[in-house]
């Protein structure tokens, strides 16, 4: 249930981020359009699982040394190869660039864990009244 949750509010983080310049999100309807985005969550989260650690690990020292800032570049670059990988399975999902990976990895990351935290707390506030 967790793991559907966590997909939910990707996919709501990245429909957000479709807002900004330099990232397309097209479709025919509503329908493609939420599949197209559930299936970019999907992506975005095994490309995390996967490269996320590894990236980590080989720059820890520019973690270190930026005070942790080089996580933005490797969230950044993480976006843009979800971006590359939907294309290649021909989902309609495009990133134009760098910048647009930047701007749209940071939207994902400030949204993603607002609304973790609301669900959280909400959950925290159920478990009190019990």
């Amino acid at each position: 249930m967790a793991v559907l949750l966590q997909l939910l509010i990707t996919m709501v983080a990245v429909w957000i981020t479709t807002a900004l310049p330099g990232i397309d999100l097209a479709g025919e309807d509503t329908t493609a359009k939420v599949l197209t985005l559930l299936a970019v969550s999907v992506i975005f989260g095994m490309v995390n699982v996967v490269l996320k650690p590894i990236a980590k690990t080989l720059g820890c020292l520019l973690y270190l040394v930026t005070l942790g800032l080089f996580g933005l570049v490797v969230n950044a670059l993480l976006f843009w190869l979800t971006s590359y990988l939907a294309g290649q399975l021909g989902l309609p999902f495009h990133v134009g660039g760098f910048w647009p990976a930047f701007w749209g990895a940071l939207i994902v990351t400030i949204v993603s864990s607002a609304l973790a935290g609301i669900i959280r707390r909400a959950q925290l506030q159920e478990d009190y009244r019990r």
